[in-house]
């Protein structure tokens, strides 16, 4: 059974860059053809998919977030890692890691999602 498990600080100032890491277990992110995902969801909004990073280390990122992401992955820990720069209050919201395989937006993994507020 795959689990995964989102971490990171809570709260983070506008203008500094927001550092989220999902270590996952019961499977590996090197896995063939697996995806592994950043999702967040702002308050009153939808769920927004930001990115990913496939089983090959490959990056695939949001047009709208592009400039702001970095996706990376630890393979020794079984970890990946969401860099998000430049934060705004707009940036609050909870964030997922999810994964699944077969395609960058096939989720049959989530994490229980962390909770990042922008504020000074």
């Amino acid at each position: 059974q795959v689990q995964l498990q989102e971490s990171g600080p809570g709260l983070v100032k506008p203008s500094q860059t927001l550092s989220l890491t999902c270590t996952v277990s019961g499977g590996s992110i090197t896995t063939n053809n697996h995806y592994w995902s950043w999702i967040r969801q702002a308050p009153g909004k939808g769920l927004e998919w930001m990115g990913a990073i496939g089983y090959s280390g490959s990056t695939y990122y949001s047009p709208s977030l592009k400039s702001r992401t970095a996706i990376s992955r630890d393979t020794s820990k079984n970890q990946f890692t969401l860099q998000l720069s430049s934060v705004t209050p707009e940036d609050t919201g909870v964030y997922h890691c999810a994964g699944g395989p077969g395609a960058v937006a096939r989720y049959d993994y989530w994490g229980q999602g962390t909770q990042v507020t922008v504020s000074s």
